[in-house]
């Protein structure tokens, strides 16, 4: 009885020490489980809040470029309004490779057919390089006028933008001086057909209200072909439209978002560098 009792004990004893041991290594082993998981958590956390300056690093980069694309535009833009004119070709596919080319007509104005494009603000380069991207209004509001042009030497008739005239002189009647008989040479650049931009109304052909160049509309009312040339300011007559009515204005806002995703590049790297890597407490 007595060894009984005795293996008796062992027994419970040695149940028990295993018991014990068992727990600690559970223990042990969920602590480090959990440990792993925090670890592979904050492994994961660390490395995507890397994307963000690895990002803003591409955006800027990517603004770099285009404001190098932006800058060779104007450039390209500058070079073609301010060369030489050249005589206007007739071949539509030839001219659909030339616009804002400077070209050079000779001829005679239909005033019976003049076509109004407004509401229209007056150009100002300088004020508009200044100004892009804002959104602001010169307060003076008007029109471009649209007269077809008999182009005596090439025996068709275009239609060519005369220019600016303010609200009181839309009328042909308020502007009698300008408007010239006989034979002009104008100087003007090419303009292409545009479409009708979201939020822009559509042209009123039956008030003579046109809000774009629809030049397909404007050439089968008026009997000229789809031509189009804005005159310049050397072309204007006294008394009559302000020449030089092509915006060629880009904006070119590219330097200000360089500047920003790049300082934000700065920014958030440092951070990710001073949490991450010197462990400091932000």
């Amino acid at each position: 009885w007595v060894a009984m009792r005795s293996l008796f004990i062992f027994y419970n004893k040695t149940v028990t020490s295993l018991k014990q041991r068992v727990s600690t290594a559970l223990l042990a082993c969920r602590q480090c489980s959990s440990a792993a998981a925090e670890t592979e958590k904050d492994s994961f956390f660390k490395w995507f809040l890397l994307l963000i300056p690895a990002t803003t690093f591409g955006l800027g980069t990517w603004q770099v470029k285009r404001r190098q694309w932006k800058l060779q535009l104007i450039d390209d833009l500058t070079r073609l309004t301010t060369a030489e004119p050249i005589p206007l070709p007739t071949d539509p596919h030839e001219l659909n490779n030339l616009e804002y080319r400077r070209v050079r007509v000779r001829g005679k104005y239909d005033h019976t057919k003049e076509l109004y494009i407004m509401p229209r603000s007056p150009v100002d380069p300088e004020r508009e390089a200044r100004e892009a991207g804002r959104i602001t209004s010169s307060g003076e509001i008007g029109a471009n006028v649209i007269t077809p042009f008999h182009c005596t030497d090439l025996g068709i008739t275009i239609l060519v933008n005369r220019g600016y005239v303010p609200r009181q002189k839309i009328k042909p009647e308020t502007r009698m001086k300008g408007q010239v008989e006989g034979d002009v040479e104008v100087v003007g650049i090419v303009r292409l057909t545009e479409n009708r931009k979201p939020f822009v109304p559509s042209n009123d052909v039956q008030k003579n209200r046109w809000h774009y160049r629809d030049l397909v509309a404007m050439a089968e009312l008026t009997g000229a072909e789809p031509i189009f040339i804005d005159a310049d300011f050397a072309s204007t007559i006294p008394g009559g439209p302000i020449g030089g009515q092509t915006r060629v204005t880009l904006r070119n806002e590219h330097m200000q978002y360089i500047i920003t995703w790049y300082g934000l590049c700065a920014a958030t790297s440092y951070m990710w560098y001073a949490k991450f890597v010197k462990m400091i407490k932000l």
